[in-house]
């Protein structure tokens, strides 16, 4: 499930997404008919994930490693959410997912992050992605 529509900008501490997959019918997080802005966190997640991967990206293009090596992560806490509204899916216009690399190493790293449309955000808070301890079979260490 991709939840996003394009990369709006990104640096190595900065990513900022835009998505229109809020008011979709089909959206596959909608529960009864709405999509709650708990919801976000996902949205925040995927921005992160690839985020991720662009700077694995970055890195591997410097070292001239021929296949980028993006390690797969898993949401392994949020702290700190506030939520400014109630669902998602009645947000006119597009949503923005940002996240700011915070801190990080080879186990976790750990992201701001915010989603927002046009002119609010709504909703915000930190994030940690852990890592799996080993490399898969096949990839470059």
């Amino acid at each position: 499930m991709c939840l996003l529509d394009e990369v709006i900008e990104w640096s190595a501490d900065h990513i900022r997404c835009r998505s229109t997959t809020h008011g979709r019918a089909d959206n596959a997080l909608r529960a009864h008919d709405r999509l709650g802005v708990a919801c976000g966190v996902e949205y925040a997640a995927q921005a992160m994930a690839v985020h991720g991967a662009l700077r694995a990206a970055a890195v591997d293009a410097q070292s001239a490693q021929a296949t980028p090596v993006a390690r797969p992560g898993m949401l392994s806490s949020v702290r700190g959410l506030a939520m400014h509204v109630d669902r998602l899916d009645d947000i006119d216009g597009d949503l923005y997912a940002s996240a700011k690399y915070l801190n990080g190493d080879a186990s976790m790293v750990l992201y701001e992050f915010s989603v927002g449309d046009s002119s609010r955000t709504l909703l915000e808070g930190r994030a940690t992605i852990a890592f799996a301890n080993r490399v898969p079979a096949g990839a470059a260490s």
